[in-house]
């Protein structure tokens, strides 16, 4: 068995906001409250997109008509899974049950 590290990206949608930093902050306030108490452990922050033509790097949200569209990163340490599959179905259950109706998608699956 093995400890991993697994990158989810979530789609978090705001109303009523003013700019880009105000509904980045706002989605990672909400995810927090939401995760707190019963997954506390997981951390977030803001998404980040590669720029298809330069590389750069691109904040992951958007906002129109005062209604944001914020992508969220959120990794958890999941202990003693029995494979990369197995941790992911863990991590997908325990962030899953916290954020219900929130898309999850896996990014990444780390061995520590």
């Amino acid at each position: 068995m093995s400890d991993y590290l697994v990158t989810l990206e979530s789609a978090w949608i705001i109303k009523d906001v003013k700019s880009m930093d105000d509904a980045v902050s706002i989605a990672i306030s909400e995810a927090g409250k939401r995760l707190n108490p019963s997954a506390k452990f997981v951390e977030i922050e803001a998404g980040m997109n590669a720029c298809p033509y330069c590389e750069g790097e691109l904040s992951s949200a958007l906002v129109v008509a005062n209604t944001a569209l914020v992508g969220l990163m959120l990794q958890i340490k999941v202990f003693r899974a029995e494979s990369e599959e197995h941790a992911t179905r863990i991590a997908k259950s325990v962030v899953g049950k916290a954020l219900r109706d929130v898309p999850l998608k896996v990014l990444e699956v780390q061995e520590i």
